[in-house]
């Protein structure tokens, strides 16, 4: 069989992330598991420092918070390798386990003991003047936003094909179930289980008469074009990577032909994870004893 490689992706400004390094380090290495490093920040526990890249590893292990998972899931997403995040932020949606379970997470790995979860991620595609001037994709959303604080941007919604609708307003936000309770939550869209594929559009602070969040097929393009008198806007996906949206532009939006492969060591229904998460007060449940 195969030596294991694992990519250790750290949280090097946080000071128990790089610990746990250490941690997770020396207990892989006891079962002669390859360790490399995407931060060189504890090469002193035996791991190696590597290049950004999880080419020829059998699992990226990110320990942080949602932004070093998302950062993580770019290393991991180039070799489709599934990704396991240890939560040490606040939230930790993406993450697969709490840094108590730290233990459990090494034996899993020293077993291979996990199973793999397919995300739907959104392919982008920026245009101007009919021609592809940038790409991207994202795990949690892409978002259009404003630059200049005093005045809005001038959006107009196209979904496979057909106008929508034209809103005056902050932004808009395209997320995958994945995100829908990340940016898209805070912005008043719904919480969408991971099992429903599907993509979530909301404005931002929209002056418009219709101005609802609206869930569609995965199969649909969500197109959002800028009107030529609009200032320019950003767009940012995942809230990682961003580009610059001129007036005039088309941003097209579309599930990716390649999902995110999330690791998981559990099999707990989301309504669990949602309830773990947000602190959500089931207090009094008597559940089903017919």
């Amino acid at each position: 069989m195969k030596r294991q490689r694992v990519l250790l992706v750290v949280n090097a400004r946080q000071a128990s992330a790089v610990e746990m390094a250490g941690e997770v380090t020396a207990g892989l290495a006891q079962a002669n598991i390859d360790v490399v490093m995407a931060d060189e920040v504890v090469s002193d526990a035996g791991a190696h420092p590597a290049e950004d890249t999880a080419h020829g590893c059998d699992l990226v292990v990110v320990l942080g918070g949602d932004g070093t998972i998302l950062r993580g899931a770019e290393l991991a997403r180039n070799d489709d390798v599934p990704l396991l995040g240890v939560n040490l932020g606040h939230v930790g949606f993406l993450a697969e386990a709490e840094p108590e379970d730290i233990s459990d997470v090494v034996e899993a790995i020293k077993g291979r003991r996990w199973h793999v979860e397919e995300r739907l991620a959104l392919a982008v595609r920026v245009m101007h003047n009919g021609q592809t001037v940038a790409e991207t994709w994202a795990l949690n959303e892409v978002s259009i936003e404003k630059v200049m604080r005093q005045r809005m941007v001038d959006i107009l919604i196209e979904v496979d094909g057909r106008p929508l609708s034209r809103w005056g307003c902050d932004g808009v936000v395209c997320a995958t179930p994945t995100g829908s309770t990340a940016y898209a939550f805070s912005a008043g869209g719904p919480v969408v289980w991971p099992e429903v594929e599907a993509i979530v559009v909301l404005p931002l602070s929209a002056h418009a008469l219709f101005a609802r969040p609206m869930v569609v097929s995965p199969h649909s393009t969500v197109a959002l074009e800028l009107h030529g008198l609009s200032p320019a806007a950003v767009l940012w996906a995942d809230g990682r990577r961003s580009i610059e949206v001129p007036p005039s532009a088309r941003i097209e939006v579309s599930r990716h032909d390649q999902p995110v492969r999330l690791a998981r060591l559990q099999t707990a229904p989301f309504t669990d994870r949602l309830v773990a998460k947000f602190s959500l007060p089931v207090d009094g449940w008597r559940g089903n004893r017919a």
